[in-house]
């Protein structure tokens, strides 16, 4: 393990509110960010913030991201695939609603993922997750203090 934590982004998906959010964090704490997307995504001038833009094609920017991280990074995801292959590296998982994933639940939100799949491709639920609001962003705020407080 480095001697200092990442923060990696699956970013192609990830609302620029929660971005803005992770901007201002590493600032404060000195973390390396780094947003992952298949598309050029503006960034602040910061030695710590950088974003790689990767070729386009299905889970790209995941396979990227697990590959990279490392023990104790902290990924930000929704992404439940993505999520479980680098909590088995040991890293840290948060989405942008501030739920963190963990090696205690992650399988379990896999088989609940793929059961909503099944039900959205028989026609019997329609629609994703509600808008992104202010307690979602609380929560998330909150999670990532949670971790810089006990990893930066």
């Amino acid at each position: 393990m480095s001697d200092t934590v990442s923060i990696w982004v699956d970013a192609d998906a990830c609302p620029k509110v929660i971005r803005e959010i992770l901007f201002r964090a590493v600032q404060r704490v000195g973390v390396p960010l780094t947003l992952v997307a298949n598309h050029a995504l503006p960034v602040p001038k910061s030695p710590l913030i950088r974003c790689l833009q990767v070729e386009q094609g299905f889970d790209v920017a995941d396979n990227f991201i697990v590959q990279q991280v490392q023990e104790n990074d902290l990924v930000i995801t929704s992404d439940i695939p993505l999520a479980a292959e680098v909590i088995e590296k040991g890293a840290k998982v948060i989405t942008s609603r501030g739920e963190r994933y963990t090696a205690n639940n992650v399988r379990q939100r896999l088989n609940m993922r793929d059961f909503m799949d099944t039900m959205r491709s028989s026609g019997e639920m329609t629609g994703g997750p509600p808008a992104l609001g202010p307690r979602e962003r609380q929560a998330f705020g909150n999670a990532l203090d949670q971790y810089l407080a006990k990893y930066a």
